[in-house]
């Protein structure tokens, strides 16, 4: 619309035009505001389609099945068995065990353990999966060893260690003269790695005395010294070392809560996206997948405060935040980027949106009891304000 034409016009009609124009710009700014919204519900229809396309109602009753295990191990396998996961038999649940990621191994040797004879078989089974041929006895204990970790019962060890024996044998016949002296010499590695690599032990064995200690084993004979002195010098460079849990897992054996929620993101746009969430360890993690093993972001919760809030667009909301911006610009955070490197987050706030009201109530709560307090952080504060204010006068 041109200047001269407003003047062609009466008052009234300039004033209705005017008004024209401004209601067509407020429209315009409407429509903005709805294609935007409407990018936020297609983002999020995507991830929910995507996210269900790549985790089947089977997959996510193995990763339920696994964490039970990792929890009860008993009950865990019972709970695979029901769900078809696992054969109800010995095969199936040795290779399940022997070859599935995941899994507590903690779990594993509670399991292996138990003196149910479907158990003992079970472990009977297991240790054949495992390849022992032409290979030195302390490197195929190392291997069985490391595959779950020996329970704390001297007669759950006892038929583990009997096993063992009994396999190593039949993949390597003729090295000793029965399955006891393979059984005897294995205790003798485990004491004689205590023995090297306890600090507490202050006289260590030489490797005449680990000789000596092993003298009549072999049925009655020697077992040869260069096989004993080869045994010694391996384990005394070498330590045997107690297997830890899988790294992917261990933090997450039991989280305060977990699900999903919206999280609104810190670009321009401010679009909400779809994220898994797991809070454990004074820590808030988030994927983009269940399935993920790797977090897409991790926010610690120290020295932070959260509120319910309202928004229009979102319901059930909730808020992350600093307790004082002037002093700590960003919330401390971390998270991946489009291309996979880890960098650090921006946010002043954070702002969530449950499914539900109880969702929400349950999430603030849990949060609130998992920020953690740095005792100096009032002091450093404490002393940033005053220099503030000094520098203002």
């Amino acid at each position: 619309m041109s200047e001269e034409l407003f003047f062609e016009l009466d008052e009234n009609e300039n004033q209705m035009l005017k008004e024209i124009l401004r209601r067509k710009s407020s429209l315009l700014d409407d429509i903005e505001r709805l294609k935007e919204d409407i990018r936020d519900v297609d983002d999020e229809i995507d991830q929910i389609e995507e996210s269900e396309d790549r985790i089947s109602p089977q997959q996510k009753q193995l990763i339920a099945g696994k964490k039970k295990f990792n929890q009860d191990s008993k009950k865990g396998m019972a709970y695979l068995i029901e769900c078809e996961l696992v054969k109800n038999s010995v095969a199936s649940v040795a290779s399940f065990l022997f070859s599935t990621n995941g899994l507590s191994k903690t779990a594993i040797g509670d399991y292996l353990g138990e003196r149910d004879d479907f158990n003992v078989d079970v472990l009977k089974e297991y240790v054949t999966l495992h390849d022992f041929k032409d290979k030195q006895l302390d490197i195929a204990l190392r291997q069985f060893l490391w595959s779950f970790r020996l329970p704390g019962e001297a007669q759950k060890i006892d038929r583990m260690m009997e096993s063992f024996a009994s396999h190593y044998c039949s993949c390597n016949p003729g090295v000793f003269s029965n399955t006891d002296t393979c059984y005897v010499l294995s205790f003798s590695i485990i004491m004689l790695n205590t023995s090297l690599h306890n600090p507490s032990v202050r006289d260590k064995p030489s490797v005449e005395s680990f000789i000596s200690m092993n003298r009549g084993i072999n049925d009655g004979k020697d077992v040869p010294s260069p096989l004993l002195t080869s045994l010694y010098n391996s384990i005394k460079k070498n330590e045997f070392k107690v297997p830890e849990d899988d790294d992917e897992i261990t933090p997450f054996f039991n989280p305060d809560k977990e699900g999903w929620l919206l999280k609104q993101g810190g670009g321009r746009y401010k679009t909400w996206k779809r994220r898994w969430f797991v809070l454990s360890d004074n820590c808030l993690f988030y994927f983009e997948y269940t399935s993920d093993k790797e977090p897409k972001g991790i926010i610690p919760l120290e020295n932070l405060q959260i509120r319910e809030m309202h928004d229009q667009r979102k319901p059930n909301c909730f808020e992350i935040y600093l307790p004082d911006v002037a002093l700590l610009q960003t919330i401390k955070c971390a998270k991946t980027d489009s291309e996979g490197r880890i960098v650090e987050g921006k946010h002043l706030t954070y702002k969530f949106s449950a499914a539900t009201p109880k969702d929400q109530d349950q999430w603030v709560s849990c949060i609130r009891k998992s920020i953690s307090k740095d005792p100096y952080y009032d002091m450093i504060a404490a002393r940033k304000k005053k220099k503030q204010l000094d520098n203002g006068r």
